[in-house]
């Protein structure tokens, strides 16, 4: 049944890899500088190194905007968003994955209740607008040096075109490390939550429970890009603009680092450690990436040459495609559950408990929920509406209402050390839960304040008490 709901994410890494990935070398092949079958090749290898060694961040995001829960629920949340993607293919748009995941997403926290992160909405949705001005603007500034340099040195024809194939197949190759890093996340992410891998060993080598994920959905994209990415080649490598093999190697090189500015970890880190805010890393689009680099491209030498009837069928297909994935996601979810009877939902009772009460009055917190007291609620979102309305604050909000959660958790040796056998948990997490060993928690925040307890964290502060129970997230994963 794990590779049945999985094949969901691996149609969605195919088409992928039939779109999205394509753009990283359509420009290169759509000029002739780059032969196909080689681009294929090295987009494929490439792709799975960026997804295994620097996949996770962006996934996080996709995360916080809707943790899908149950593996019904991210079969079908996968199965839209790639069904989507491959109808807007066969019509030859190149269309965003990055969006297709998010619709799909958005339509599961309408079927389940839960409240959709406007906050974290907000910051995708925004880097659907920066994303092809960055790469136009990239392009524009790269192209005009090129421009400049070639006017001025005075090199060989057939010596141009032999620089131009090898940076072509070098900037591919970042270009295609960035996609994997970046876009994984759109093919695996769903799942992360609710796919419980153990930690794999071989040799030197370690994969982490996502890692692995990330692999399966690496090679689903690299099948994509061999079988059916050719006819996207097309269009963006030719028919939208037409390019010289210079200019084709300014689009990849400033579409590989659009990808790469919202996948690195590192990167925001440096930023924000400048005082500058951090670089939010999300999966952005190669495709809004690439056709951002071509109008740059096509601005600096005159917007004449740009093909605006086919840009508007471009542009068209970027709108329709989050509101197609979020109704088809719903639906899909109804039939699911409604038809075939699967669990597309863990579905939680949520109560405010005098315990819970009295801990959001403590000092520091200074939340009153008195005139919820004793109330149940069957779903995340009723719960919230009424937490809202006394703290007036989406993301403090979202936060009390998870921990009214009940998880009616019992913690013993014996559970404990079969995780930590199968490799499920580490040393590390294994000695923190056998402090846990014999107690039973009702609710979620007691299970919080149990952590805090050990680790001597500022329970009164809403971001240790966040990071808490993102930690608390994390072990009821294992346990359920």
């Amino acid at each position: 049944m794990l590779l049945f709901y999985l094949s969901s994410g691996l149609f969605l890494g195919w088409s992928l890899g039939a779109n999205d990935a394509a753009n990283v070398f359509g420009t290169a092949v759509g000029s002739g500088m780059v032969r196909f079958k080689t681009a294929a090749i090295i987009a494929s290898v490439f792709v799975i190194l960026g997804a295994v060694i620097s996949g996770a961040g962006a996934s996080h995001t996709l995360g916080k905007l809707g943790a899908v829960n149950a593996l019904g629920g991210s079969f079908m949340v996968a199965l839209a968003a790639g069904y989507t993607v491959y109808v807007m293919t066969k019509f030859e748009l190149p269309v965003s994955t990055s969006q297709a995941i998010v619709g799909a997403i958005v339509g599961w926290n309408f079927f389940s209740g839960y409240v959709t992160d406007y906050k974290v909405l907000s910051k995708i949705v925004s880097t659907w607008v920066i994303c092809p001005l960055l790469s136009a603007f990239f392009a524009a500034v790269l192209y005009m040096i090129l421009r400049v340099f070639f006017n001025n040195v005075k090199i060989h024809i057939l010596r141009i075109d032999s620089f131009t194939r090898t940076g072509l197949i070098l900037v591919g190759a970042f270009g295609s490390y960035s996609l994997g890093a970046n876009n994984i996340a759109n093919v695996m992410g769903v799942f992360v939550p609710s796919v419980p891998f153990r930690e794999f060993h071989l040799g030197p080598i370690s994969l982490s429970g996502p890692q692995q994920l990330f692999l399966i959905g690496g090679i689903a994209i690299s099948v994509g890009i061999f079988t059916y990415s050719y006819k996207v080649m097309k269009t963006v490598g030719g028919e939208l603009l037409k390019l010289s093999p210079q200019a084709a190697l300014v689009v990849v090189l400033a579409e590989s680092l659009v990808l790469f500015v919202f996948a690195s970890q590192s990167l925001s880190d440096f930023v924000k450690s400048l005082g500058l805010p951090p670089i939010p890393l999300v999966p952005v689009s190669s495709s809004q990436a690439v056709v951002g680099a071509i109008i740059g491209i096509g601005l600096v030498r005159g917007w004449r040459n740009i093909r605006f009837n086919v840009m508007g069928k471009i542009a068209a297909g970027w709108v329709a495609t989050p509101l197609a994935a979020c109704l088809v996601s719903f639906i899909g979810l109804f039939i699911l559950q409604n038809v075939f009877g699967m669990t597309v939902v863990k579905r939680a009772i949520y109560k405010v408990d005098s315990g819970f009460v009295l801990l959001m009055k403590s000092e520091g917190l200074n939340v009153d929920l008195s005139e919820f007291e004793g109330e149940e609620f069957n779903n995340f979102r009723d719960l919230y509406k009424n937490v809202f309305s006394v703290v007036k604050d989406n993301q403090k909000a979202m936060l009390i209402t998870s921990l009214c959660a009940e998880i009616n958790l019992e913690i013993n040796d014996s559970r404990i050390d079969n995780l930590f056998m199968k490799g499920v948990i580490t040393s590390k997490e294994r000695k923190k839960l056998l402090k846990l060993a014999g107690k039973n928690f009702k609710y979620k925040y007691q299970l919080v304040v149990e952590l805090c307890r050990i680790e001597n964290c500022n329970l009164h502060n809403f971001k240790e008490l966040e990071k808490i129970s993102k930690e608390a997230d994390v072990f009821l994963k294992f346990f359920n």
